[in-house]
């Protein structure tokens, strides 16, 4: 069950990213023309205004169509068409001056010319797979000559519609960790026994949760004080003074030295101490604590660069193990775990790499210094070694996921 609750707040961290952008481009006037709950093929759709929306089979985050990313070129039509070129001559007839005028970059014209290459594939005699291929590819072609096209719209409205992304990511993580102050953060620990392991040195005593430890050997102090007594003892037995129910009591146990650490432990845990703020003291924590782990994983990102920290990347499968053991804590725990992926997400998905939304920013910017569009063949270039380090970090994080679990 934890491994289910923890899958599906990935798939909303990457849903509400998605919203992010489908809500800023509506707002630009940009329409996307899909927006999905998980990601296509999809078991059921409908049609409102234009915009298909529907629940994908792929039950992963969610899935947002913007038109026209991409300035349309006569190759977009090409490798869609050839299957109905084969089969139907006249569909190349039809097609070729679209392409010209693509080529020419005379968009309206090209534009055009799609209304009679949509009736020509129409009534052509195509396979099934011939015809969905090349409708296919005049939809994506048409949606990158509308009007409302991404590649059409000002350098600030394109950088908006990306970073919106990253920006409902931020935003979720600041109002998580406020709730978490909210509920009440750990301050330290208390003198209560808050849990016996059974079976434990302090089981076999009498000691229970509830009880009050009061001294270890006649050593008072604060819970860290009676831990150290209790560590201290070399194995030697110890006299623990509790406080329950208004009475004190004197439990006499032998401590056990624990393999794992080399530690003498009675086998008890102390409660915490929790403290709660109100909301424009939690908003303000919580704004400086995304501050904090933002520099962090700035630095570790650093630390990559210089071919350093390869143990502190962690992939899907890592992500998900920390999010499920933390629901075994507590709620508030999931939260603040939940609140730290979707601020690296956001601040991984402005990494300057195509097709990371950092790399569209990137380039949109360049393409307003330099007054003109980027050539599509640069952003494939790009696309590519963006999609090569991204891959090369996910089996790096994986490797040390798999480590990690065999206790390597």
């Amino acid at each position: 069950m934890n491994i289910a609750v923890a899958i599906g707040g990935l798939a909303f961290l990457i849903l509400i990213h998605e919203a992010g952008h489908f809500v800023t481009a509506l707002a630009v006037k940009m329409r996307p023309r899909r927006f999905y709950i998980f990601f296509p093929p999809a078991l059921v759709k409908w049609h409102r205004n234009g915009i298909e929306y529907g629940i994908g089979s792929i039950p992963l985050g969610g899935y947002v169509k913007i038109p026209g990313m991409h300035k349309p070129a006569a190759g977009d039509l090409d490798a869609h068409l050839e299957p109905a070129r084969k089969e139907a001559p006249s569909v190349a007839a039809a097609a070729a001056p679209v392409e010209q005028a693509l080529t020419d970059e005379r968009y309206e014209d090209a534009r055009a010319g799609m209304a009679g290459l949509h009736a020509k594939v129409g009534s052509a005699d195509l396979s099934e797979g011939a015809r969905r291929v090349a409708e296919r590819g005049l939809v994506d072609v048409d949606d990158a000559l509308a009007a409302d096209a991404y590649w059409r719209a000002p350098t600030w409205k394109r950088i908006s519609v990306i970073l919106a992304g990253p920006a409902t990511n931020y935003l979720f993580a600041v109002l998580a960790l406020a709730i978490v102050f909210m509920l009440g953060v750990p301050t330290g620990a208390t003198r209560t026994v808050e849990e016996v392991a059974p079976g434990s040195p302090a089981a076999a005593m009498g000691l229970e949760p509830g009880d009050e430890v009061v001294a270890v050997n006649g050593t008072r102090g604060e819970s860290a004080d009676l831990a150290e007594a209790i560590r201290s003892s070399g194995g030697r037995p110890v006299t623990v003074t509790v406080e329950r129910g208004g009475s004190q009591l004197q439990l006499r146990g032998t401590p056990r030295l624990e393999p794992e650490d080399q530690v003498y432990r009675l086998g008890f845990a102390f409660g915490l101490a929790y403290e709660s703020y109100g909301p424009l003291e939690a908003l303000g924590r919580a704004f400086d604590t995304t501050w904090e782990v933002t520099k962090e994983i700035g630095a570790s990102l650093g630390r990559l660069v210089r071919l350093e920290g390869r143990d502190e990347v962690a992939s899907v499968v890592g992500i998900t193990q920390v999010s499920s053991e933390s629901l075994d804590v507590g709620f508030r725990y999931y939260l603040e775990v939940l609140a730290f992926i979707s601020l690296s997400l956001a601040l991984l998905n402005l990494l300057p790499l195509l097709p990371l939304d950092g790399g569209h920013i990137a380039f949109s910017i360049a393409e307003r210094v330099r007054g003109r569009a980027i050539p599509r063949e640069a952003y494939e270039r790009a696309s590519v070694i963006g999609i090569a380090l991204v891959l090369i970090l996910f089996f790096i994080g994986l490797s040390n996921d798999v480590d990690r679990i065999r206790g390597g």
